[in-house]
């Protein structure tokens, strides 16, 4: 009894000071966001303008809306504005909380009024705030997967350490704070996280009961407050549809898995208002099959390769569609293929070279795994150390799913980094760290000449002590500079326009310019605008291309038409997309317009621009007939030029 206790109580130091050490990386993670925040844009000696600016493109219409949540009468008056919102988008009446995905904002709103924040903290600082200390609830749960599975707390230091050296690849939160995955994405970790527990074999029932329960509260979350969150967790879905084939988990925790996904995505389709981009998704397919399968014993994968087949034809039939909305889509970075200078910072911090040898290693012992399975012998769920099996394990197979799948979308869009890159440096934590792993390693070479566990121990300890001693001499340096380094952040051409634009135009005006610039203009001033930086509203994009049209080679008459059409009073136009200098030669605004207006002509494999007219935005720069009909310049500086839209014409020869 005496012995029982003692270890009781050494599980429960262990617990305490692993909790500990996860909630305090947590807690320095944010604080060393919002120090480098106010470093790099000296946020706290900043005007409210200038603060409102650095919420570029999208960011800023986030922040408006929060805005107008704490300024509106009451909460509720606050939402009912939104959903009938007809001072955004000129000629429109739109439903703000369902197009944008505000959720987010009408949850910190709310905490901001009934916690009685109002005398304490300004309302840009409790918003940037909870992205912050989201983020660090992001790194405390993996650094918890990390150290479930590795027994270890010292992996989820390392991987907590990986995180922060990768930041450039592991999160977009240093340039574009309010951005959906960055309130989705911790939610999405805790998931993972209770997943890895859920499935261990060694959890007892009140712990599986808490990582359910907590799994089933971040599904839903994670599906409400990100729009494309349904595609990640059909990647999920994939990787724990594998662990079922080959029947590497219990029926009954796959069973338990798919009721909550299936409620959360019912819920999140009512409160989303009706969206259908949940009832078609691909993951409500699969947790359907899935479901079905284990009642009626059906074949699962002709329904997968069906999805995918369909899935294949919709991008077949979206890449036939050459236009400017499809090119312009397709040039966006996200799209792009990863750079070598992505791997390359991955291999100088060391993660991409001990994360290939562990994958290595669990991957094989997980083919063993599978082959054992087919051969007909059970999973073994009391493993020892000894056994070196590191591949029977429900969670680790899991994780090897999940990275390879993530990892072969990474390969091909840069944009799936933000998602594969975290868990690359939670799951070779995990592994340097794990003895089971290192003797799974030693049992394949059969080494002789010293015990395969006591290899095992001094390894899983010495390597992660070199590796974090490597890192702290390297990196800690660079990270104490960063935080040190005033960055002076100040675009006084900008600020100057928004001045401009609130003290002289008049409130029932309408704006039109690229998508980011509106989203800054819209925030600043609260004025109407065209269009809005979105890329999952299909019309928003078509008036995004009108807009663009400025910087095309089309006459001032076309012009003038296409932006009366949206009832535009101001146009703006901007020096950096009407000189764009890019080395992706036909990504450019203007060549993506050249294009789509059939204003280009193919020489012996060279590309040019042809057309009877000039392009715009240069012709109305030279102040003559037919422009000067049109349209009269009101404000002009180094970055911006305004010209009003001519509401009575007067032809001038």
């Amino acid at each position: 009894m005496a012995e029982l206790r003692s270890v009781m109580l050494q599980s429960l130091v262990k617990l305490f000071f692993g909790c500990l050490a996860a909630v305090t990386c947590g807690m320095m993670y944010a604080v060393y966001l919002y120090t480098y925040h106010e470093r790099k844009f000296w946020f706290s000696s900043r005007q409210e303008l200038e603060r409102e600016i650095t919420f570029q493109g999208g960011s800023g219409l986030y922040y408006y809306y929060y805005k107008h949540m704490l300024t509106a009468p009451s909460f509720e008056r606050g939402i009912y504005e939104l959903m009938r919102d007809n001072r955004t988008v000129s000629g429109q009446t739109i439903n703000a909380v369902e197009r944008l995905s505000l959720y987010p904002e009408l949850i910190t709103s709310l905490l901001y009024r009934i916690t009685g924040s109002q005398d304490v903290i300004e309302p840009v600082y409790f918003y940037i705030g909870v992205v912050f200390g989201l983020q660090a609830v992001y790194v405390t749960a993996l650094f918890v997967s990390s150290w479930v599975m590795s027994g270890t707390c010292v992996a989820g230091i390392l991987a907590v350490a990986w995180y922060v050296i990768n930041r450039p690849d592991t999160t977009k939160v240093d340039y574009a704070i309010p951005l959906r995955e960055n309130w989705a994405l911790p939610y999405f970790s805790c998931q993972v996280a209770a997943l890895t527990g859920f499935l261990s074999n060694n959890v007892n029932s009140a712990s599986e009961m808490f990582c359910y329960l907590l799994m089933s509260a971040t599904t839903f979350t994670f599906i409400l407050v990100w729009e494309h969150s349904h595609y990640v967790l059909f990647i999920q879905g994939l990787a724990l549809f594998l662990l079922d084939s080959f029947d590497l988990v219990p029926s009954r925790k796959v069973l338990t898995y798919c009721p909550p996904k299936l409620f959360s995505l019912f819920l999140a389709y009512v409160l989303q208002f009706q969206n259908p981009a949940l009832l078609s998704s691909p993951l409500l397919s699969l947790l359907i099959s899935s479901v079905l399968a284990r009642y009626f014993q059906v074949e699962r994968a002709s329904d997968l390769l069906c999805e995918t087949k369909c899935k294949y034809e919709n991008i077949e039939w979206f890449l036939f569609l050459r236009d400017f909305v499809t090119n312009r889509l397709l040039c966006q970075e996200c799209f792009q293929t990863p750079s070598q200078d992505f791997f390359l910072r991955l291999t100088q911090a060391s993660v991409l070279p001990f994360y290939l040898l562990v994958l290595l290693i669990c991957l094989i012992s997980t083919l063993q795994t599978i082959y054992r399975r087919l051969s007909g012998e059970p999973m073994k769920t009391n493993l020892r150390l000894e056994d070196g099996r590191i591949g029977e394990q429900p969670e680790v197979i899991y994780h090897v799913f999940h990275t390879m799948l993530f990892g072969a979308l990474a390969m091909v869009f840069e944009g799936m980094k933000y998602l594969w890159t975290p868990y690359v440096c939670m799951f070779t934590a995990f592994g340097v760290c794990s003895p089971e792993l290192w003797v799974t390693l030693f049992r394949w070479l059969r080494l002789k000449s010293i015990h395969p566990v006591v290899l095992a121990l001094i390894l899983s300890t010495a390597v992660p002590t070199i590796i974090g001693f490597s890192l702290w001499r390297e990196y800690f340096p660079r990270v104490i500079a960063e935080l040190s380094e005033l960055q002076e952040f100040y675009d006084p051409d900008t600020v100057e326009l928004m001045n401009w634009i609130k003290t002289h135009a008049p409130m029932a005006a309408v704006f039109a310019g690229s998508p980011q610039l509106l989203g800054s203009v819209k925030l600043c001033s609260g004025w109407t605008v065209t269009s809005l930086p979105l890329y999952s509203d299909i019309d928003l994009l078509r008036r995004s291309e009108d807009t663009y049209q400025v910087y095309a080679m089309r006459s001032a008459e076309d012009v003038y038409k296409i932006l009366s059409l949206h009832k535009t009073s101001y146009v703006i136009i901007e020096e950096s997309l009407c000189n764009e200098l890019s080395h992706t030669k036909g990504c450019r605004i203007k060549d993506l317009l050249d294009i789509a207006n059939s204003h280009v002509v193919y020489d012996k494999g060279e590309m040019y621009s042809f057309s009877k007219h000039g392009r715009f935005c240069h012709e109305i720069k030279m102040n003559y007939s037919p422009y000067t009909n049109y349209f009269s310049r009101v404000f002009w500086n180094r970055s911006y030029h305004v010209y009003k839209v001519n509401s009575v014409i007067s032809f001038q020869y």
